[in-house]
């Protein structure tokens, strides 16, 4: 049934690029444990041992404050087509805001989404595959539009602007630096 593996294969990499969705777990020491479900085809497999995503503006920023004070995470993709199956990847990330020296380069790797606000780089130490045989199926239909147009409403100046005033703390108060590295 489940598997561990020190590094993505080829196999994984290509189960990785037909997802449409992705979960990402991150906590500190003393926080909440936060899980949030990605997609917006915003995740790049650079390598067998490392995958970045881009980060969209959203109504927290608990990923990027949990990093910054504990670098571990977590990602976990899931089969609602075809055959069942659990993807872990497992590892130490760093966040990449807009100022930073890597961001040019790794943002080339993204279609352009109005309202990107940070990117984080993910280096694995551990694969693990699981049955999956307990999730149900899910037919894709499409990507929701509403996060897109919200961010084309706003303009840079809107969003940067609730950057001050939603996602400078995470929800147990620990900072994100969303505005001290990117604007």
């Amino acid at each position: 049934m489940g598997q561990q593996y020190t590094e993505i294969s080829d196999k994984l990499i290509k189960f990785i690029t037909e997802q449409k969705i992705f979960f990402v777990g991150t906590a500190t020491a003393d926080s909440k444990v936060n899980i949030s479900p990605k997609g917006m085809d915003a995740l790049r497999v650079l390598n067998s041992n490392r995958v970045i995503w881009l980060n969209v503006t959203g109504s927290g920023n608990e990923t990027s404050a949990h990093i910054q004070e504990h670098p571990r995470m977590t990602v976990m993709f899931a089969a609602f087509e075809s055959s069942p199956m659990i993807l872990r990847l497992y590892g130490q990330a760093k966040v990449v805001h807009i100022n930073d020296p890597d961001w040019d380069a790794m943002y080339r790797c993204f279609n352009p989404i109005q309202g990107a606000r940070q990117i984080f780089d993910l280096t694995i130490d551990m694969v693990q595959t699981s049955c999956g045989m307990a999730v149900p199926f899910f037919d894709y239909v499409e990507e929701r539009g509403q996060l897109k147009n919200w961010a084309s409403k706003k303009g840079d100046a809107g969003i940067k602007d609730y950057w001050r005033q939603k996602n400078q703390l995470s929800l147990d108060g620990k900072p994100t630096n969303i505005v001290s590295k990117n604007i």
